[in-house]
């Protein structure tokens, strides 16, 4: 017989049943931290300011204002943050306290990060939601954005409350109907701020508000102050903050940008930086858009199908799609097959035909126009060289903006430029990365920008040394939907082959534009390399001459003594040799020399001045060419040119060899 089956039992040991949990965002997040940004204590201060700082600058831009932002980050040590907090401390405590008082305040610690800006503020009830609210935001539409998921100045308040527990303070003042606060402009008819009567002044930890008040705004102060306690790691970051305020203000150049830092332990640490602002020129707001059809998925349609205000298919493609013109529509349902209609009502639709419309929209490519560039907003060339100018100062620097291109629907711009030279730039090639507006310091390698600059590019073509020049690459994406790599958004894959193609045209554009200005560059590198060889040898030349020139004047001298005698002109060119032949000095040539050197017309220094003079003047012979191949005015006429001699020749040569150390001139001579 089989064996019997056992029931278990409802015994003390048998295992019970698994509970079904279900867990809020906010709750996901602050357990999977790192999917934020936030890896360890150095990376979440980090994260900690950008994602503040950021949020200031969104603020500032969404009502046309130019932004000033101030960041203050004090350092306190534990027992500093316990004192201050009035956590009570043990004897052992102290003791530990006093001795890492005389020591450095590096390692994990405690900071106030206070983030101040003049942009739109927020509404005094809508704060909780605006901050406490994982997930909640108002960039979900089709148009270019810093962030998208109201996740970011969140996660600083959720890293506050797990490493410090203290509560974040937000002070704003805003005017009704912004952006942010609501939209609008914060300008009156006269050009001036209008001033909110009542700014908020509130003490909040997510979700729990711990105090929510009003008070009168005597400052008529218009903007959003937030301060959180977080703990973090200065010592491992602090270049990292310095690196991306600095990239910021590249990408930035029409903010204010100040940072004060200051350490409670030792104040010789305490530092400030300061950015002026360079442009008033902001680029143009972003606009929402709809979504392209070929951007589109079955859940996303789905959507559209179901808020959607059209009676009819195709009033539904060419109003909540962008793109579709009607005819473009009704062709579009043909395709469709025979069970769509022009005239059938969306609702109708089921999830088989849903299905047959996504697949039909992304293979179409030759009916619809291209994704809307106005959702997006780049920096422009303009600001661009501003910002780099106003950083690194650069030798020499190039920009340039592809047109509009799109991948899987979605629009996007490269912006890019090349600089030579400049503040701590390093030899060989530096990419920095910008994705819509915000700088990438992680993950370089790896990143499409990166890639194309050291592979996809061949400078020598360029006049470019890209081992020994110190080049600095700037590339910026902007797109209603960055493709990032992974969970951190800190790189861009190069698999995308449009954004690829952009990028490496871009980076090229900048090159020929430098490849100019590179080859004057040589050119005159050469004149003054070829210049300090000529020079050198002038002393050692003009004493040879001199000696030369002397010597003949000794034995004109011995001739007319009578001390020496030559037979015949015969054998007189016989005992000549043979560059002696090819010069045929006549005699009242050399009675003229004899004659200077007698009165000193013709001395060393009479040679070596003369040889000088003649460098100086041919040193720049040649070098320099108009852009329509036209020759300079020193090169212009080639008869003009001084041919620089050890030895004058007086028969014209037919053919003369240039070099651009000397001119050789050869002759029929024969032996």
């Amino acid at each position: 017989m089989p064996p019997t089956r056992k029931r278990s039992g409802g015994s003390s040991g048998s295992k019970k049943d698994e509970v079904q949990q279900s867990k809020s965002p906010a709750e996901f997040f602050a357990e999977n931290q790192s999917i934020a940004g936030f890896d360890n204590a150095g990376k979440s201060l980090y994260t900690t300011l950008r994602e503040l700082i950021e949020n200031s600058l969104d603020a500032c831009e969404s009502v046309n204002v130019l932004p000033d932002i101030s960041v203050k980050i004090e350092e306190m040590t534990e027992a500093q943050f316990n004192k201050s907090r009035g956590v009570p401390n043990s004897q052992e405590e102290k003791r530990d306290a006093e001795i890492e008082k005389k020591k450095r305040a590096g390692g994990d610690a405690y900071f106030t990060v206070t983030v101040r800006d003049n942009g739109c503020g927020m509404a005094h009830d809508a704060i909780p939601d605006l901050l406490g609210r994982v997930l909640s935001g108002s960039k979900y539409g089709v148009r270019q954005t810093r962030g998208k998921f109201g996740l970011g100045a969140k996660m600083a308040l959720i890293w506050s409350k797990k490493s410090t527990g203290v509560p974040i303070r937000v002070k704003s003042s805003h005017v009704k109907g912004v952006r942010g606060g609501g939209g609008g402009n914060l300008l009156d008819d006269e050009g001036t701020r209008k001033i909110g009567p009542k700014p908020s002044d509130i003490y909040k930890n997510c979700p729990r508000v711990l105090e929510h008040k009003q008070k009168t705004n005597s400052d008529e102060w218009i903007g959003t102050e937030i301060q959180v306690q977080v703990a973090g790691n200065w010592t491992t970051y602090k270049s990292r903050v310095v690196q991306y305020l600095h990239q910021l203000a590249i990408i930035t150049p029409y903010a204010r940008l100040e940072m004060a830092y200051t350490n409670q332990t030792d104040a010789k640490k305490n530092f400030d930086l300061n950015f002026d602002r360079r442009s008033d020129n902001m680029p143009a707001q972003a606009r929402e858009v709809k979504h392209h059809p070929t951007s589109v998925n079955n859940l996303l349609i789905q959507q559209l199908l179901e808020r959607t205000n059209s009676k009819s298919l195709l009033k539904f493609l060419t109003n909540d799609l962008s793109g579709i013109t009607s005819s473009a529509a009704k062709k579009l349902i043909e395709r469709l097959g025979d069970s769509f209609d022009a005239d059938m009502s969306p609702e109708e639709l089921d999830d088989k035909q849903i299905t047959r419309l996504v697949q039909v929209l992304r293979k179409t490519d030759d009916l619809f126009k291209n994704p809307d560039g106005g959702c997006l907003s780049p920096l422009g060339e303009y600001n661009l060289n501003l910002g780099i100018q106003k950083v690194i100062e650069p030798d020499v620097i190039a920009t340039a903006r592809e047109k509009p291109g799109s991948y899987d629907g979605h629009p996007f711009i490269v912006e890019a430029a090349v600089s030579l030279g400049g503040n701590n730039a390093k030899e060989g090639i530096t990419v920095v990365r910008f994705a819509n507006r915000i700088p990438l310091l992680f993950e370089t390698g790896a990143d499409v920008a990166t890639r194309v600059a050291n592979s996809k590019i061949k400078w020598s073509s360029y006049k470019i040394d890209h081992k020994r020049e110190k080049i600095t690459v700037f590339v910026s994406i902007v797109s209603t939907k960055v493709p990032f790599k992974g969970t951190g958004k800190e790189y861009i894959g190069d698999d995308i082959v449009p954004i690829q193609a952009s990028v490496k045209k871009a980076l090229q554009t900048c090159c020929q534009q430098l490849r100019a200005h590179l080859a004057k560059r040589n050119a005159l590198r050469d004149v003054k390399e070829r210049k300090s060889k000529l020079l050198k040898y002038i002393p050692d030349v003009s004493r040879s001459l001199f000696g030369i020139l002397d010597g003949m004047r000794k034995r004109k001298l011995d001739e007319a003594d009578g001390l020496e005698r030559l037979a015949s002109p015969r054998k007189r060119d016989q005992l000549l040799s043979p560059a002696s032949k090819r010069l045929r000095v006549t005699k009242s040539e050399v009675d003229a020399v004899v004659k200077g050197l007698e009165k000193g017309k013709l001395s060393e220094e009479a040679i070596k001045r003369h040889l000088t003079q003649a460098v100086e003047e041919n040193a720049n012979t040649g070098a320099f060419d108009d852009q329509s191949g036209n020759k300079s005015k020193s090169s212009r006429d080639e008869e003009e040119r001084l041919p620089l001699f050890i030895i004058p020749i007086y028969d014209k040569p037919t053919k003369v060899i240039r070099h651009p150390l000397f001119d050789f001139y050869p002759t029929n001579h024969k032996a």
